[in-house]
């Protein structure tokens, strides 16, 4: 199963409240933070709203 490394690279200040709950969602406190989740559809969506934020790596394993 593959896994995405993701990294929040762009600040949530002044984005809309739906993409600052999907940052959230996603684990992430605090910018430049990487987090690590399965690759499934839920979290592809979730990615797919705020890609311009964020920073994406897929590793096996």
């Amino acid at each position: 199963m593959k896994n995405l490394k993701i990294t929040l690279i762009k600040s949530i200040i002044g984005k809309p409240e739906k993409q600052r709950r999907i940052v959230r969602a996603l684990g992430f406190r605090k910018l430049y933070q990487t987090v690590t989740h399965k690759d499934e559809p839920s979290i592809r969506g979730m990615i797919h709203k705020i890609s311009h934020m964020l920073e994406i790596v897929e590793s096996k394993k």
